[in-house]
C-alpha cells in the first residue's frame, strides 16, 4: 500500500491510500479518484515529503493526521476507496459493536471494578461494556480478566 498527497484541478489537497502506483495511475486514468471536498476528477499527485522508518521514530509520540482541530475546523476530512471485502469487514463490526451496546450493561468508567466484581465471583457474570485507562487494562489483563476492545468505526460519510 502506498499513500498518496494528492491536490484537485480547484486547489484543495487531500490523501489516499493505493495497493501501488499503477493502480493509482489506472484509477485517476479512469476518473475514479475525486475530491472530496468538490467532487472533480481532475487529480494529480502533489509533492509529498518521504516517509522514513527509524526505531528512534517510533519512540516518539503519535504525529496528529487529520483528526488534528485545525482540519476539522477546515472540513477535511480523512477519505479511503474500499474493496468489497473491506465493506463486508466494516459491516461486521458495526454489527459487532451494535450487538454489544444493545446486549450488555453499560457500566461506564467502573468498568474495571465491575471486571474484577465478575472475576471473583462477587456479583453475577453478566455482559458489560464501558470505559477503561491503557493502565486499568492491564492490571485487568495481568489479573487474568478477559476483556476486549470493542471496535469504534468513523461515521458512516467515510
Amino acid at each position: 500500500m502506498i499513500r498518496y498527497a494528492l491536490a484537485c484541478n480547484k486547489g484543495h489537497s487531500f490523501d489516499s491510500w493505493f495497493q501501488d502506483s499503477a493502480a493509482f495511475d489506472k484509477q485517476a486514468k479512469r476518473g475514479l479518484v475525486t475530491c472530496p471536498h468538490c467532487g472533480s476528477a481532475k487529480v494529480e499527485k502533489a509533492i509529498m515529503a518521504p516517509r522514513l522508518s527509524s526505531s528512534a521514530r517510533k519512540r516518539k509520540a503519535p504525529v496528529e493526521t487529520s483528526d488534528a482541530p485545525a482540519d476539522k475546523a477546515q472540513g477535511i476530512q480523512p477519505v479511503a476507496m474500499m474493496s468489497p471485502q473491506e465493506k463486508e469487514f466494516r459491516t461486521k463490526l458495526k454489527e459487532l459493536r451494535e450487538h454489544i451496546v444493545k446486549n450488555a450493561d453499560d457500566v461506564g468508567q467502573k468498568f474495571p471494578e465491575e471486571a474484577r466484581k465478575m472475576h471473583y465471583g462477587e456479583t453475577e457474570h453478566r455482559s458489560i461494556y464501558g470505559v477503561a485507562s491503557p493502565e486499568d487494562a492491564k492490571e485487568l489483563a495481568e489479573e487474568g480478566i478477559e476483556f476486549h476492545p470493542i471496535p469504534i468505526l468513523p461515521d458512516e460519510r467515510n
